[in-house]
């Protein structure tokens, strides 16, 4: 029987007096994450290479800002005068089992999956940026493309080892530590016992969802450290579930010249796929994700030369690009998979999951403007990859160089929104309005097969940065009466607008509630100050 009161222990590892790192040439190169996030300074650094090293950093420091790869678009790996705690040393692959893979926080998605695939195993939930640390992708409970199929990284999640701003350890597993009936946890430290309450609010039921602190009733101790954005203790390792054994996968960029045609195929692929689940098909289409892009972002692509550096064909009248990911028997041959979408057309082509969807693009009209990368095709599905990395990288470089050359105050402005999939075209509609309103220069991208949507502005002013939030939350306004969330799979982090658009979603008792949660965690506001929620 699982109970509400869990244990916590001293580090392991060697006691030792922590080395904080204080040249300012070495500091500048970690003031900024990917949010380009103003005003990052910072008063050290430590790059643990155990937990103890962890321990003895807080223990060292009034303020201190965990980090892995600062990949953050929110600027929660922004510091702010903190003491910076680096994991990237904590990169061990402790172990793989059947069913499982247990790894230090420091690990690369990038390493993960290549151990992973030796050994014939299967991480599915992991974002796009394969440079992420794993410590960091449980602490913002990322989510990427095959959320459609396989969830959130907080599903894939068995245990974790975390530590607390006092130096105190907890191992926890999931099943283990679970909410009392009256709502709260009882964490036994060294010196005091900490009676976590559970906060009260209502999280919506979506998807994906990375807004604050996970609250449910008689809810898992796991579940909320998972996507607390470091600001209840710092990961060391982690146990996830994998899949035995890894799929074929193909993967098409499927072009339309009509948005509402996308939308209606995005929907019948969807409505597919999950027949295909439930009836456990062979021959159903599998798919794990549909990703698309604006007409903004293909031209961005063509202003950078991307599609031509990536063999992409992609017809100019084109107003929304699908990449679509579809999973076929593991062993699948090249040959094979080429001879099916060849024979596609023939009554007698044999009944397969890649003939059937070749047929669906057939009976969309785009069948012959489609690019697929089959299975064993690596250099193929890397280029198409490639184009879909290409698009953020893009907006990011635009907002850095206007940074640079028009105002230092210039910063990421972006959202990231989720709806119920058939609420999705109402909110592609208010993004239309709201940017064309206020006459800003934005690109649209996401991952559609779960109404998740990452409009980003590309600014050309300071006033372009301030409109920009202005949309957003209008658009966050909209996102919620629509049944959805404005804070989908990115986090809230130091962000100002979405702070404030975390407040709309739970109400001001609602943020008062996760100050309650940290505050018996981390009563002197030790970690990530400022990350969330202003301290209070």
């Amino acid at each position: 029987m699982p109970g509400w009161s869990i244990r916590a222990r001293a580090p392991r590892g060697e006691s030792r007096d922590v080395a904080i790192g204080r040249d300012p040439d070495m500091l500048a190169s970690f003031l900024e994450d990917a949010a380009h996030f103003p005003g990052g300074h910072a008063s050290g650094l430590v790059v643990a290479a155990s937990e103890a090293d962890v321990a003895n950093a807080l223990g060292a420091s009034h303020a201190v800002l965990p980090i892995g790869a600062q990949s953050s678009l929110t600027g929660g790996a922004t510091p702010m005068g903190d003491v910076l705690v680096s994991t990237s040393r904590l990169n061990r692959i402790i172990a793989i089992g059947s069913d499982w893979v247990r790894v230090e926080a420091g690990v690369t998605l990038a390493d993960l999956d290549a151990a992973l695939e030796q050994a014939g195993r299967y991480y599915p939930p992991a974002p796009t940026f394969a440079g992420a640390l794993v410590g960091g992708t449980v602490a913002t409970s990322a989510a990427g493309a095959a959320t459609f199929k396989y969830g959130t990284t907080r599903d894939w999640v068995r245990a974790m080892t975390v530590v607390l701003s006092s130096g105190d350890v907890l191992d926890i597993e999931r099943g283990a530590t679970r909410a009392h009936p009256d709502g709260y946890f009882d964490i036994v430290l060294a010196d005091r016992t900490a009676r976590v309450p559970v906060p009260r609010y209502r999280m919506p039921r979506l998807p994906k969802l990375a807004a604050g602190y996970f609250a449910d009733r008689e809810m898992d101790l796991i579940d909320l450290f998972i996507g607390s954005e470091g600001t209840l203790g710092i990961i060391t390792d982690v146990t996830l579930r994998v899949l035995p054994r890894r799929p074929a996968m193909c993967l098409a960029f499927v072009p339309f010249t009509d948005r509402r045609a996308a939308l209606a195929f995005v929907r019948r692929l969807r409505d597919t796929a999950r027949d295909t689940w439930r009836a456990a098909d062979a021959g159903g289409i599998d798919v794990s994700a549909i990703e698309h892009m604006d007409a903004r972002c293909l031209a961005l692509l063509r202003e950078d030369g991307v599609d031509r550096a990536n063999g992409l064909v992609c017809p100019k009248a084109t107003a929304i690009a699908l990449l679509v990911t579809i999973e076929l028997p593991p062993g699948t041959r090249a040959d094979q998979a080429y001879d099916e979408i060849g024979r596609a057309r023939e009554t007698n082509a044999p009944d397969t999951p890649l003939v059937r969807f070749c047929r669906l693009l057939d009976e969309a009209g785009v069948f012959d403007d489609v690019e697929i990368a089959v299975p064993g095709d690596r250099a193929r599905a890397g280029q198409l990859l490639a184009i879909r990395e290409a698009v953020a990288d893009a907006v990011n470089q635009r907002v850095g160089r206007a940074k640079r050359t028009i105002d230092e105050r210039i910063e990421k402005t972006a959202a990231d929104m989720i709806v119920p999939f058939d609420r999705l075209d109402e909110l592609l509609a208010c993004y239309d309005a709201g940017f064309a309103r206020r006459g800003l220069d934005a690109a649209i991208w996401g991952h559609i097969s779960d109404g998740n949507l990452h409009p980003n502005v590309i600014p050309r002013s300071m006033a372009d940065v301030e409109s920009g939030k202005e949309a957003i939350l209008e658009f966050g306004r909209e996102a919620i009466r629509l049944g959805g969330s404005p804070l989908a799979e990115h986090g809230v982090g130091r962000n100002a607008v979405k702070q404030r658009l975390l407040e709309e979603l739970y109400g001001r008792h609602g943020v008062d509630d996760m100050r309650r949660v940290k505050r018996a965690l981390d009563p002197e506001w030790k970690l990530a100050a400022g990350v969330l929620f202003a301290p209070g």
